[in-house]
């Protein structure tokens, strides 16, 4: 189900409020370029800053919108297990395809700690779920073997991984089995991750660059590898750009650029400097992504 171009969305704001029509037209803007799955509240869509009234509308947007055309993975992870209990469940209940749970951040538990804490969530919500492992933003690393453990679990189907360790998704094949599915959590890696046992991407790019995003897993899946290098290495500077500062403060901007909506982020992230605005739009120019 889950497989290829996959969208972090962000959130749209304007004047301190939820942009509902940005966000929907944003939808189906991602919809029509070919994009095979959306991710709203995730890290990308300031989930931090987000209100639980305001999570939950967001979600409910989407999978209104999606309307069965695309799989939507709700973002639904917190540090505390009785709120990611309460944000799956939500899922399930506005019709979310999966929902995306983080290590608990923060709090730093142990292996034990993080399998009790995903086996909780499991088991309060039939929803399937796709662990989101970040060790630069939660600190903690889930191990090869955790995940494994968990992966026994019949509703925890896979994970999103942002470790940039390219052997850990070999070493999760073996222990988990070829049906666990693994997508990368970074775009830079995206092909590599691919040839060592990925099915897709949850991407930052594809929220400015959706065409080209679909185009090179599609090309991948087609055997056409020529084609999906030479889309990686054209996206390469843009994947770069969109981490010059914290996420998504640039690829806001980008999408601003692109009319797409305001570029309004919430505290504590701040407006990008311009150093990166001129950053960004190079890259987005050299691309061709930004005439």
């Amino acid at each position: 189900m889950f497989k290829g171009s996959i969208v972090a969305l962000i959130t749209p704001f304007r004047n301190g409020r939820v942009d509902e029509d940005a966000y929907k037209s944003f939808i189906e803007w991602q919809i029509a370029e070919g994009t095979e799955g959306l991710v709203p509240v995730g890290t990308t869509g300031e989930s931090p800053t987000l209100s639980h009234e305001e999570h939950k509308r967001v979600v409910e947007m989407c999978v209104e919108v999606a309307n069965g055309r695309v799989p939507v993975i709700a973002g639904a992870g917190s540090n505390s297990t009785e709120e990611a209990v309460e944000l799956t469940r939500h899922a399930k209940q506005a019709g979310a395809d999966a929902a995306l749970v983080v290590t608990p951040y923060y709090n730093k538990p142990t292996q034990a700690g993080m399998y009790a804490h995903f086996k909780a969530v499991h088991d309060a919500a039939d929803i399937p779920i796709i662990i989101y492992n970040i060790p630069p933003r939660s600190v903690i690393d889930m191990s090869v073997e955790t995940m494994a453990r968990l992966a026994e679990l019949p509703n925890i189907i896979g994970v999103k991984d942002a470790t940039s360790d390219l052997n850990r998704p070999i070493l999760t094949r073996i222990a988990a089995g070829k049906d666990f599915c693994q997508l990368s959590g970074e775009d830079g890696t995206a092909i590599p991750f691919l040839a060592a046992g990925g099915v897709g991407c949850i991407s930052v790019t594809a929220n400015i660059a959706p065409k080209l995003c679909s185009e090179m897993h599609r090309a991948w899946r087609e055997r056409d590898i020529d084609r999906a290098m030479d889309i990686q290495d054209r996206l390469m500077p843009v994947h770069s750009a969109m981490f010059c500062e914290s996420n998504p403060v640039p690829v806001k901007y980008a999408a601003s650029l692109l009319g797409k909506c305001a570029s309004d982020v919430r505290l504590p992230l701040v407006e990008l400097t311009e150093p990166s605005k001129e950053k960004v739009r190079a890259a987005l120019t050299k691309a061709g992504i930004l005439s």
